[in-house]
């Protein structure tokens, strides 16, 4: 009688998207964010929310609560900058949020990549990434070329081993496009977000689909939880982890940060801050190109374009987001539960 009480103590929620980013910030600072660590949290998350991607969306508020909690992740961190070359900004995090990293780092590797050609943006004692588009579309939209690295705690097997090794780890990238919003291409490693995972659990659904997840020993599963105690399915098996360690190298490694197999989880506030580290690089395409980039470019676009069935990379985000603009987002019943059961009124 009680779970059944319990179960309809909450339905879901449709929230305009400015109602989700205030709830998503309450959130935040209920759980020990600063303000405006919450606020620049929260719009990320309601992007990606709106986006279409709702692995890193609102589904992230327990997890960043449980963290902010225990102090995993520092939500007074104040970010600082440093010009540490001539086209290299240093930024720490101070194991905070990345997004407040992000927000004032991003500024400045414009501005130096406008002045050299070339900006590479390293980011270290930093948490989760988000969605790794955000960044450089944000570069895209300012005329540039982005492209952005991250690593992530241990979930995924090296090819032909058993011991998560990698994250994650996603990669993306962005160019702006004549006349039009610009392409994206957002990838993590794994078949699907290990985010999927979480879901399922949160919604209290026992089984996944075949093919995103192995148990402990190394066996393929259907268990939702088992798939979160054990290793992600790789994209393209081999490639996939050969892609890994790329990105492994880049942000990782050129960052001296946390490897992935020493990061604790982002999932909850058990363990030291994950001090990951994430690499953002923008190229100015004029320097190059000159100013017919533009133009060279949209005719890739037309030949992509020209096949029926074919989009460019990230066109089914820029419907979501203009759905989400005039229908808002759900609050899932089974997330006001879970917050619910932290202590979050509401």
């Amino acid at each position: 009688m009680e779970g059944s009480i319990a179960a309809e103590a909450f339905h879901d929620r449709t929230l305009c998207l400015d109602e989700a980013r205030a709830y998503a910030a309450r959130v935040l600072e209920r759980f020990g964010t600063a303000p405006e660590n919450a606020r620049l949290t929260a719009a990320a998350l309601v992007r990606a929310e709106a986006d279409g991607l709702g692995t890193h969306g609102l589904t992230r508020l327990p997890s960043y609560g449980a963290m902010a909690a225990a102090g995993k992740i520092d939500g007074h961190a104040v970010p600082r900058t440093m010009r540490v070359a001539p086209s290299v900004l240093a930024v720490d995090a101070g194991n905070g949020f990345a997004y407040p990293a992000i927000e004032i780092g991003l500024p400045e590797l414009a501005a130096l990549t406008r002045e050299t050609g070339m900006g590479l943006m390293a980011i270290r004692r930093s948490s989760h990434f988000g969605v790794a588009g955000q960044p450089v579309e944000t570069l895209a939209e300012a005329g540039l070329v982005g492209l952005a690295f991250s690593n992530a705690s241990a979930s995924i097997a090296p090819w032909g081993g058993r011991r998560a090794v990698f994250g994650t780890n996603p990669i993306a990238f962005a160019t702006p496009l004549k006349g039009r919003a610009p392409a994206v291409v957002d990838l993590s490693v794994a078949r699907v977000a290990r985010g999927n995972l979480l879901a399922a659990v949160q919604r209290g659904e026992a089984t996944i689909p075949e093919g995103w997840a192995l148990d402990t020993e190394g066996n393929p599963t259907t268990d939702a939880k088992a798939g979160l105690a054990g290793t992600m399915v790789p994209m393209g098996e081999a490639k996939g982890t050969a892609l890994a360690f790329v990105i492994e190298v880049m942000a990782a490694a050129l960052t001296a940060s946390t490897f992935s197999f020493d990061a604790p989880s982002f999932f909850d506030g058990k363990g030291p801050p994950a001090a990951v580290g994430h690499v953002v690089i923008a190229i100015d395409p004029a320097r190059i190109a000159g100013d017919a980039y533009l133009d060279h470019l949209e005719r890739l676009a037309l030949a992509i374009e020209g096949e029926p069935g074919a989009r460019l990379p990230g066109t089914r985000r820029l419907a979501n987001r203009a759905r989400a603009a005039r229908e808002g987002v759900t609050l899932g019943a089974a997330l006001q539960r879970a917050l619910a059961g932290m202590g979050f009124a509401g």
